[in-house]
């Protein structure tokens, strides 16, 4: 089960995953997804909200157990799956809140509020942009318009090398069926305020009177993808808290409830209550996006979650270093670096690693987060001292915030990384090796078997499209 509540919609997809082990019979089990089939999708659910400020918990609660009769389901069928709270949602004063009342659903599930950073990451990966930046060697931008925010993925290769969110979407102006605005962003209201154009609530409009307001959206959204020169209306709609600097690229990709209304726009551009649609056809005609290779995503308005968490059972190399952790440790998020970030020294390493930290903060701040490396076979030991430099430094906010340091290293290193990292940091601190993990997985780690000399791994991955 896959359950997305975003700023202005809520999702719920039921699946049935064939779940293989590849591996021999006396080997390290090796389970992977080799057909998912689609057994409900929920009709698109406008997100209940009790104000602009709070998320009505009691009514999601009645939609999904609505949703869950609708799929013929109880909460004891469903194996596995995630709850995602998205966009401005995960802004709302109570969001944690309903997260841990949603939680009672879960299980197992992978259970989370998603930055807008993260949130980055899940559409990017829902909608496919990895995978065809990987299979073509290529660079893909991919924006994933929602109701209140625009989420910025930029792939190399098929590696994640930023994110960035722009305070841009379908939702930011609301309208009755006459046309009268019942809503307006208030960061949207004072732009039009410093242009002298403003809009008010009562006010009927007409698509041109929307026009302007919705070109300065659009000329932010070419110059976040460097389409279109300056970038004045790109640093205001830029979300506080994040950032982005232009980065052309070759191919560009959409999803999220406005790409649905720029490859299938609506006829009435009143249909949804607000401005998606006009946002939508606006793209759609924009001469410096049609500049540019458009590609659509395998997924636009369920992009961010379009399945359940598979899991990947594993154990860890057999040169492990823990010192003072409870497990088990569950639903911890992967920070994941490019290789040509993991080359670099101390400094690059550790500068690489405080931005992405940033990737997994939301309103309530930071979270517990596990590094995910590559690392090296047979590196010299000057190279670990300035890999634990590195990762020392660049976990530092972390550290401030009351976390500890978690490394997931593919090589066989971690131990005498761990070593090393003891020497420089105090407190819990866990290295493994032998598991490879992505940006945008959750891992969850037990407690030591075979003499404390391997730990039981659980990578969770969502499982976006086949």
């Amino acid at each position: 089960m896959g359950l997305d509540v975003g700023t202005t919609s809520t999702q719920m997809i039921v699946s049935r995953l064939r779940i293989e082990n590849r591996a021999s019979e006396f080997a390290v089990p090796d389970l992977v997804i080799t057909d998912r089939e689609i057994l409900y999708e929920s009709p698109v659910h406008f997100t209940p909200l009790r104000s602009e400020a709070l998320v009505d918990g009691e009514a999601l609660r009645t939609l999904l157990l609505e949703e869950y009769r609708n799929a013929g389901l109880t909460r004891e069928t469903v194996d596995t799956g995630a709850v995602i709270v998205t966009g401005e949602t995960s802004r709302k004063e109570n969001a944690r809140e309903v997260l841990r009342a949603l939680s009672e659903f879960a299980g197992d599930f992978v259970v989370a509020t998603a930055g807008p950073d993260l949130e980055s990451i899940l559409a990017a990966r829902g909608a496919g942009a990895d995978e065809y930046s990987k299979e073509k060697r290529c660079q893909v931008l991919h924006f994933d318009i929602g109701g209140g925010t625009s989420n910025l993925a930029l792939y190399e290769k098929g590696e994640l090398t930023a994110t960035g969110c722009l305070d841009v979407g379908g939702r930011l102006i609301k309208v009755d069926r006459d046309g009268s605005i019942n809503y307006l962003s208030p960061k949207l209201q004072r732009w039009l305020e410093q242009a002298g154009r403003p809009l008010r609530v009562g006010q009927t409009v007409t698509p041109d009177d929307l026009a302007p307001v919705i070109g300065d959206m659009v000329a932010a959204l070419e110059q976040a993808a460097g389409l279109r020169p300056g970038t004045e209306r790109l640093d205001y709609f830029t979300t506080q808290g994040t950032h982005w600097k232009p980065a052309p690229a070759p191919v560009v990709s959409f999803s999220g409830g406005v790409a649905d209304c720029i490859y299938d726009p609506q006829g009435d551009w009143r249909t949804y209550g607000d401005i998606g649609v006009l946002l939508g056809r606006a793209i759609r005609d924009s001469a410096s996006f049609r500049s540019a290779e458009l590609r659509r995503g395998t997924e636009t308005i369920r992009a961010t979650v379009v399945g359940a968490g598979s899991h990947s059972t594993d154990i860890s190399g057999s040169t492990i270093f823990y010192r003072g952790i409870s497990f088990p440790l569950k639903n911890l998020p992967i920070l994941k670096l490019t290789e040509a970030e993991e080359r670099g020294g101390a400094g690059t390493l550790a500068a690489a690693i405080r931005e992405k930290v940033k990737w997994f903060s939301d309103e309530g701040g930071l979270t517990q987060t596990a590094l995910g490396l590559r690392g090296e076979k047979n590196p010299a030991y000057h190279r670990v001292q300035e890999l634990a430099q590195g990762i020392f430094e660049g976990l530092e906010a972390l550290r401030e915030h009351g976390f500890f340091p978690v490394v997931v290293v593919e090589a066989d290193m971690a131990k005498v990384l761990g070593q090393t990292l003891s020497q420089l940091a105090s407190g819990p601190l866990l290295c493994l090796d032998g598991v490879g993990v992505d940006n945008g997985d959750y891992i969850d780690i037990g407690a030591p078997v075979a003499n404390g000399t391997v730990l039981p791994v659980v990578i969770k991955t969502l499982v976006f499209n086949q």
